[in-house]
């Protein structure tokens, strides 16, 4: 029943996993690869990362081993679900030479049946996001929206924060509130591992028909409230999003801009992790005869010089422009497009960039100047 909480035990996991398979969903899961958890399809539970965890701050990501077994005690890694649901490479038609004139055929494949396991609320929140950007305005990327119909989502609350989380001061977790079918809290303690359950769709409902459970108590679930009420107190970073708009908008030639730009690379590792950033690029590409053509989606960046490229060069040409154009448009400008701050506290950002620029700070900076000014 949709709202009611009950338990899995840990012995019992890999059941959830199996009634999923047999449903015809692809589980794609959080796992340890080439030093980093990332997600990537799982068979078992024994893909996922059992008794890691993972250490972040500016400019620095290390994986290290927990004291227990916990299967999902990391926070996020350098992968967001965007890369199933906006696939970095998507081809859009390809055109076959017939005679003198092309044959144009669209890309309708159809797309895989995804589980996510593992979703964080802050990440929940920017698949919300990316949701208005593609399915709720005048336009609809049809890619996007057949995937993002198909998708089963697993939630898994936060118990413990990281060092570059700020998802209390943008409202977005540590808890999953919406948008899941299923809402996990892992607790383990001296005697037990299990998971207290949230049902968030009739969907979910029917997929726990098939995993043993029992009926969440009411000190199991105080249980989960207190320990992501204790994550929710132990955010690595803060961010004051009190009339934030307005503050960037005031604040277009801050010389705080100057300063960040001697510290950008503009590699685009910031906007490449972000699980809400969208820009892309298209190609159109063809075969060495020229009978055969075809037009590419890939994923682009603010920061690149090409992206903003118009006849007779680049309209944001320097890495003061570029960096302002990205922040600016993350936390002001998405509002008034898309209604909604265009970031989630993830701090992906924060911890990916090579040089350790953190968006808190640069805000934090340009706010305290204005208050200077002022006193």
């Amino acid at each position: 029943m949709v709202g009611e909480q009950v338990l899995i035990e840990r012995t019992d996991f890999q059941r959830l996993l199996d009634a999923l398979h047999q449903r015809g969903y692809n589980v794609i899961g959080p796992t340890v690869h080439d030093g980093a958890i990332i997600y990537s399809e799982i068979a078992s539970v024994e893909d996922l990362p059992i008794g890691w965890t993972d250490e972040h701050e500016a400019g620095r990501y290390r994986l290290k081993r927990r004291n227990d077994q916990a299967l999902f005690g990391y926070v996020v890694g350098p992968y967001s679900w965007k890369k199933f649901l906006y696939p970095p490479v998507l081809s859009l038609w390809k055109a076959k030479k017939t005679g003198k004139s092309f044959e144009v055929v669209p890309n309708t494949d159809e797309p895989p049946q995804y589980a996510f396991i593992g979703v964080r609320s802050c990440e929940l929140h920017a698949i919300f996001i990316q949701d208005r950007v593609f399915t709720n305005g005048k336009f609809t990327d049809p890619h996007y929206q057949a995937r993002r119909q198909k998708i089963f989502i697993v939630a898994v609350n936060c118990v413990q924060a990281g060092g570059t989380c700020f998802c209390v001061s943008m409202k977005t977790g540590p808890k999953a509130t919406v948008g899941f079918d299923l809402a996990l809290t892992e607790i383990i303690d001296d005697q037990r591992h299990y998971f207290v359950v949230e049902v968030g769709t009739e969907k979910g409902a029917e997929i726990l028909q098939k995993v043993p459970t029992k009926r969440a108590q009411p000190d199991d679930i105080q249980t989960a409230k207190e320990r992501i009420a204790q994550a929710a107190q132990h955010m690595g970073r803060q961010l004051d999003t009190t009339n934030i708009k307005e503050l960037l908008y005031r604040n277009l030639e801050h010389p705080r801009w100057d300063e960040v730009a001697t510290r950008c690379l503009t590699c685009a590792n910031c906007t490449m992790v972000c699980p809400t950033c969208f820009c892309t690029t298209v190609e159109d590409v063809t075969d060495l005869t020229g009978t055969e053509a075809e037009r590419v989606r890939r994923w682009d960046s603010c920061f690149t010089l090409d992206f903003s490229y118009i006849h007779g060069g680049s309209v944001r040409a320097s890495a003061k422009s570029r960096y302002r154009q990205w922040l600016t448009h993350k936390l002001a400008s998405w509002i008034d497009q898309f209604g909604t701050s265009g970031c989630v506290g993830c701090g992906r950002c924060i911890t990916w960039c090579p040089v350790g620029i953190d968006i808190t700070e640069e805000v934090r900076a340009i706010r305290q100047s204005e208050l200077n000014r002022t006193q």
